[in-house]
């Protein structure tokens, strides 16, 4: 575990602790085709990642850890420990690699998270776990919008399920932001007055585009935590959900640092 008052980090390309690997900022090409910046995923005050322009992920709370699972999986045998030994590390690692799922899931994650749209969309298409959202019915939403970083700013070529992306000049890439900010500009202005006239929230934020952020809370035991990470943090997921869920991944790892492990050698394959 790191020291006490110091920030967790977690490197992205792998997802080790600091205490197993220093922290790195190198280029790498990710799986799409666009060379970008591996940098360290950094578990802040408030056991917060900030993400993207206006997102993060916060651990709420939780009730995980390793011993959960090695008591789990020895009840069968109506045994239980205090502590986890050798043993117990040796059969998590069992229990991964041959696929003994359900012992990894008396345990649980509370997560809130501020996302764009389309990143939330995507993420709720994961039903094994709980959600619930911020209310454009009850709320009023906030003048925040996705528009990514240069760098980020992409094209891509190919067939569904086989794309390849590549990144675009600078020009465009500028152009790129600065039409995003118009359209928000617009949309924003016209939810507000569509408000301000007296037409109910719920309709008047059908003019809002996914690019708007929105937050909710996500409850996830570790075994339905890997599956999502198994697909959302691999190089073939879109690059904003991807860095969502690298910053999931720090947490599981912090948090249960040998099944971490067991998932890490068993290629990423959740039980």
């Amino acid at each position: 575990m790191p020291a006490v008052g110091r920030p967790t980090v977690v490197d992205s390309d792998v997802m080790t602790t600091e205490v197993e690997r220093p922290e790195t900022a190198t280029p790498e090409p990710a799986g799409d085709g666009v060379p970008e910046m591996v940098v360290p995923v950094i578990i802040g005050e408030g056991n917060r990642v900030e993400l993207l322009d206006h997102g993060f992920v916060r651990l709420d709370a939780s009730m995980a850890d390793d011993l959960s699972v090695a008591n789990a999986a020895r009840v069968s045998f109506a045994r239980r420990k205090e502590e986890l030994d050798d043993a117990d590390r040796g059969l998590i690692r069992f229990l991964m690699r041959d696929r003994h799922g359900t012992p990894f899931e008396h345990n649980s994650f509370r997560f809130h998270i501020r996302c764009p749209i389309f990143v939330a969309r995507e993420w709720m298409r994961h039903r094994v776990g709980s959600f619930n959202e911020f209310s454009l019915r009850y709320a009023k939403a906030t003048d925040d919008f996705y528009v990514p970083e240069l760098h980020d700013v992409r094209t891509q070529t190919g067939k569904p399920g086989a794309y390849t992306f590549a990144p675009v000049d600078g020009e465009l890439a500028a152009h790129t932001r600065d039409e995003l900010r118009k359209v928000y500009d617009v949309a924003y202005e016209t939810y507000t007055a569509l408000v301000e006239a007296g037409v109910a929230r719920e309709l008047a934020r059908s003019v809002l585009p996914v690019g708007a952020y929105t937050e909710f809370y996500w409850t996830v035991n570790a075994r339905s935590l890997m599956n999502f990470v198994s697909l959302r943090a691999a190089e073939t997921a879109q690059r904003e959900i991807r860095r969502y869920a690298l910053a999931v991944e720090a947490f599981l790892a912090r948090e249960m640092p040998v099944t971490y492990s067991a998932f890490i050698g068993n290629d990423r394959t959740a039980p």
